[in-house]
């Protein structure tokens, strides 16, 4: 074993950092870094330095020459920049460059009152408020066109699902509102993550804050943040904001793969109702029949890849300890980052697809006639119209169903008088029969709010188009 120790050491080395360490965790994390925050960390070198001027910590020349060298370095070609052993990080090479251009005694007075930890707890706020904000946006617009979709299908009756299986008779246009007022709920939840991750930590240091007299106030308002986290432990140790942004993520994801799973349901040749524009379907290497909407396949696998990233977020925090802790930093941010990244690509591609697709209401309505799922009508008929309980015009309706199933019959296809036989102690009126049968006349008889009736709808769509202060969303 000694052997094999000693072989091992003379190839990865016995001070630090091995070569196992550099090649699985040193390099991956600088790149890692060099990708996602370079951009956030200059923009907190400048405001920090710009806040010790204002402060007389430093003087307004030490300040002229320290952004100047600053601003050199962030003019660097990042695909120059590799790691070296040389230091340990981004962060320390960047510190390097600074120094060899204005000098170490410079460079080390733009660190006053400073430290990694606030430095890169700011940093991964900035970056992933930039993500949130680019999903909200992006889910703005595609929310906008599932309402203008809706709008377009206010008469075109469709059947519901329950279980799966047809329930009843409602519209496209209400079914998109539904799935609008979803992805709208976890807009809310991204905006109140946003809310949460765009807080300063600037001035909290290691964690105890520092005895220099920083403006942490005002770092606030140079870093472009809501709000200050006032407490310095606190602005140090919390990993909330990393939970609620990969939570916000995991909720709109999960949520629009389910109405996407729905949407794969509604573009099969079986069901027929939705057809995706040439643009988004591919066709088969050997069966030229084939439409395959590959755009929503795509879409419902990499939002399930976005909520896993969040819940890896979640796990990597789970039972960590209260404080500066590695866990939260650069092993976890990509994968917050991934997720988003993910996220946006879904938003997009379905803004596009929903846009773009096609309903064929033809064929939505006749099955909207099929499997008896008008029948509830027949219910609140006998209730409203024929002072039967409710109960009991249940059961006769729940009679009726059974005999026309075991007839292998659909409503329509049943003469008034067998129904009326069926029916035993009631005789239904022919326009009361015809009207129970017609799924318009279902939707269009449930006018409460919420409701399928398409002047009811048309109200919702309405209300949400001046909720989001839009007027109107034609695209």
């Amino acid at each position: 074993m000694d052997g094999f120790k000693k072989q091992f050491q003379a190839q990865d080395g016995t001070a630090f950092p091995g070569k196992t360490y550099v090649e699985e965790l040193l390099k991956p994390v600088f790149n890692d870094q060099k990708e996602h925050l370079f951009d956030a960390m200059f923009n907190i070198h400048k405001a920090h330095s710009t806040m010790l001027m204002e402060q007389r910590i430093i003087t307004e020349n030490e300040y002229k020459k320290i952004t100047e060298g600053i601003s050199h370095v962030e003019k660097m070609d990042q695909s120059k920049i590799h790691y070296s052993p040389e230091y340990e990080d981004l962060f320390f090479l960047v510190e390097s460059k600074i120094s060899e251009r204005i000098g170490e005694e410079l460079a080390g007075k733009m660190h006053i009152a400073k430290s990694r930890n606030d430095m890169g707890e700011a940093m991964y706020r900035i970056v992933i408020r930039d993500y949130i904000s680019q999903a909200i946006l992006e889910a703005e617009r595609l929310n906008e066109v599932i309402l203008t979709q809706a709008e377009n299908h206010l008469h075109s009756v469709m059947p519901a699902h329950t279980h799966t299986q047809p329930a009843q008779p409602t519209t496209f246009g209400h079914y998109l509102v539904a799935v609008h007022d979803n992805l709208a709920r976890d807009m809310e939840r991204l905006k109140q993550a946003y809310r949460t991750v765009n807080q300063s930590p600037m001035g909290a240091a290691a964690i105890t804050t520092t005895g220099f007299p920083i403006n942490r106030e005002r770092m606030v308002e140079l870093l472009g943040f809501d709000g200050l986290i006032e407490n310095s432990y606190d602005a140090i140790a919390t990993g909330d904001y990393l939970i609620e942004a990969a939570q916000a993520l995991v909720s709109t994801m999960t949520n629009i793969g389910r109405w996407l799973q729905e949407l794969l349901r509604m573009a099969s040749k079986e069901v027929g109702l939705i057809k995706v524009s040439d643009a988004y379907v591919q066709i088969s290497s050997i069966m030229p029949q084939k439409r395959n909407p590959v755009s929503i396949e795509h879409s419902r696998a990499i939002a399930s890849s976005a909520a896993a990233e969040g819940m890896a977020v979640v796990h990597m925090i789970h039972n960590t300890p209260y404080g500066d802790i590695n866990d939260t930093e650069d092993d976890l941010q990509p994968h917050l980052y991934s997720g988003y990244r993910k996220a946006i690509r879904v938003l997009r591609l379905m803004h596009a697809v929903i846009l773009t697709m096609d309903f064929n209401r033809e064929r939505a309505f006749k099955q909207a006639r099929e499997h008896m799922i008008t029948i509830t009508e027949l219910a609140d008929v006998l209730a409203r119209d024929y002072n039967i309980s409710f109960r009991k015009a249940h059961k006769k309706a729940s009679v009726i169903a059974k005999k026309a199933d075991s007839a292998q019959k659909q409503l329509y296809e049943l003469p008034l008088t067998t129904v009326n036989q069926w029916l035993g102690d009631v005789e239904l009126k022919s326009e009361d029969w015809q009207a129970i049968i017609d799924p318009a006349v279902f939707i269009e008889r449930r006018k409460v709010t919420g409701g399928t009736n398409p002047q009811t709808v048309k109200t919702m769509i309405e209300k949400r188009k001046w909720d989001t202060g839009t007027g109107h969303l034609s695209p």
